[in-house]
């Protein structure tokens, strides 16, 4: 399936937990945690036929920027953001220095 990423919005259902998007009436979320200084990204989430469409890192941008807009800092347990954080350098200062670390060290 050919996807155009720029039609592909994700919203933040803050009352879930979650940022999501539904493609094909499939549904693509990325889970979390929220503390008063920190979001803990917890599982990305992206069906079968949708994947390798770039939807993940959308997810996780979303976000991450997220974050930054609120001065978070990302706690990355789910393996998808561990993963892309460690390609994303632009990403590594909302990551703390011994997760950072841990992260790189993979």
């Amino acid at each position: 399936m050919e996807l155009n990423l720029d039609d592909v919005v994700v919203s933040h259902n803050e009352e879930a937990r979650r940022f999501e998007t539904s493609v094909n009436r499939l549904l693509s979320l990325i889970t979390y945690r929220r503390f008063p200084d920190r979001i803990v990204l917890q599982h990305t989430e992206v069906p079968a036929p949708l994947q390798r469409n770039g939807i993940a890192a959308k997810l996780t941008r979303t976000a991450l920027d997220f974050a930054r807009a609120n001065h978070l800092l990302v706690v990355p347990l789910c393996p998808y953001v561990s993963n892309f954080l460690r390609k994303h350098p632009e990403y590594h200062d909302l990551v703390s220095p011994n997760d950072l670390q841990k992260i790189l060290s993979r």
